[in-house]
């Protein structure tokens, strides 16, 4: 027990870090072994809810990562700062770059022989280093954390900013990161350990019952759900069954699709306290303007527009963690994510719903199996789909019966008919002829 009240005095001394637990009865284990994003804030803040609950006396990370997203990062930063029950971090080899910045906020780390810590430059996805205005966010964070827990603050963002020179640490040409020895000799690692195990014997707490976190199943889904991949698929997914929807008259598939998707985006980052009620209800109330200026109101003018920045606007502001935007380079980066998500979810939803709807249901395509014929019936073998008294229609002239946006009706000959515009709106009223007949389907256009 002797080390272990000399720890108490190392820790207690610049009164800094949480009091090292003289009597321990239950410690609570969770781990962060994957890339960090919005399912490990999830999973943190779930660990630390039921270790207070479950009156734990001690919290201990086991960390293995490479690093992954600054604000998730960052939420997990505070979360440890703000916490009340003493919380120590086991690096097991890795703890790079935001895991960096998650261990410095421990009050106290131990490592595995052959561990490293550091390497904490932001970066974009192809690795290469982000402006200096978010190395300098970066910087001030890892600095505001170490002085937290009385680390060597200059230390701390040198794991960021190469420029920064140490004399007998680091020089001005590399990003800082330490072994377990360099760790330990510079106040970056309470000790040496193998495993969890041996740091609970070495300090005595062998008594004490070990509660390692268990994610029931439905936080599995809900961790799936978030992640900003899965976020993606289902915004391809809603504005895919929009479009499609669009292309066709009546509620069918591609809107129970769409609603369904909604759901699944919405509902789990509701009961995450990401998206608020008047984020989703911006969401809403742009479909609803849209509709109305795709089905109410001739041409495509502020009101789609206006509907479309909505629906843009209330799905990216769902990501983010926070209501209140702070004009900082950690608030902007995570904006800025969000809205990159959204964007390029909604081109390619748009592209690629426009290239389906041209080639997948025109001809077979045997990939899809049953969705499409496995044969064609050539028309030149006498096969034909066309009513012969439709494919007679090519040539006459009529009136829009309904606006055509571009499906609709028209009145020839007295008679009313189903058709789709060949190009762009017809205004109701309008003079039209019928230019062709495929697919059971009259096109017309205005008639000049």
């Amino acid at each position: 027990m002797l080390v272990a009240v000399l720890l108490s005095t190392a820790l207690t001394g610049n009164g800094v870090r949480k009091p090292f637990p003289e009597k321990v009865k239950t410690i609570y284990v969770l781990s962060i072994k994957e890339e960090i994003a919005p399912p490990v804030r999830r999973k943190v803040q779930k660990g630390f809810e039921e270790a207070g609950q479950l009156g734990a006396d001690l919290i201990i990370i086991h960390m293995n990562t490479y690093g992954g997203m600054l604000d998730a990062a960052d939420s997990i930063r505070t979360i440890i700062l703000t916490s009340k029950i003493p919380v120590w971090v086991f690096i097991d080899n890795n703890a790079a770059s935001a895991g960096a910045l998650i261990s410095i906020a421990c009050d106290s780390i131990f490592m595995r022989p052959g561990a490293n810590i550091g390497a904490a430059t932001v970066v974009d996805q192809s690795g290469k280093p982000l402006p200096d205005k978010y190395q300098s966010y970066m910087r001030s964070m890892m600095r505001s954390t170490a002085e937290a827990k009385g680390r060597d603050p200059q230390i701390a963002q040198a794991m960021v900013d190469p420029r920064i020179d140490i004399p007998g640490i680091v020089d001005s040409t590399m990003v800082l990161t330490f072994t377990t020895s360099e760790a330990m000799k510079n106040g970056f690692c309470e000790g040496e350990a193998e495993s969890i195990t041996e740091i609970v014997q070495r300090y005595g707490f062998q008594e004490a019952t070990v509660v390692v976190q268990k994610l029931k199943a439905m936080d599995n889904v809900i961790g799936f759900l978030i992640n900003p991949f899965v976020s993606g698929i289902l915004i391809l997914i809603i504005i895919g069954g929009i479009y499609f929807e669009l292309q066709t008259p009546g509620l069918g598939f591609p809107s129970a699709a769409a609603i369904v998707a909604a759901v699944l985006y919405f509902a789990p980052l509701y009961l995450e306290g990401l998206a608020a009620h008047w984020e989703i209800l911006i969401f809403i109330i742009g479909i609803i303007l849209v509709a109305v200026e795709l089905f109410a109101i001739p041409g495509f003018g502020i009101t789609g527009i206006a509907g479309i920045a909505l629906i843009v606007t209330g799905l990216t502001l769902s990501l983010v963690d926070s209501m209140v935007f702070e004009l900082s380079a950690g608030g902007l980066s995570a904006l800025m994510k969000a809205f990159f998500t959204v964007i390029v979810a909604a081109f390619t939803a748009l592209v690629g719903s426009f290239y389906i709807s041209k080639r997948i249901f025109s001809r077979p395509v045997p990939i899809l199996g049953h969705l499409a014929l496995d044969t064609v019936q050539d028309k030149d073998e006498g096969y034909s789909t066309a009513d012969s008294h439709y494919a007679g229609m090519v040539g006459r002239r009529g009136t829009a019966f309904t606006i055509l946006k571009p499906s609709g009706k028209v009145m020839i000959e007295n008679e009313i008919y189903e058709a789709t515009a060949a190009s762009g709106y017809i205004e109701k009223g309008e003079t039209v002829v019928v230019v062709r007949y495929e697919t059971a389907q009259l096109f017309v256009k205005k008639s000049t």
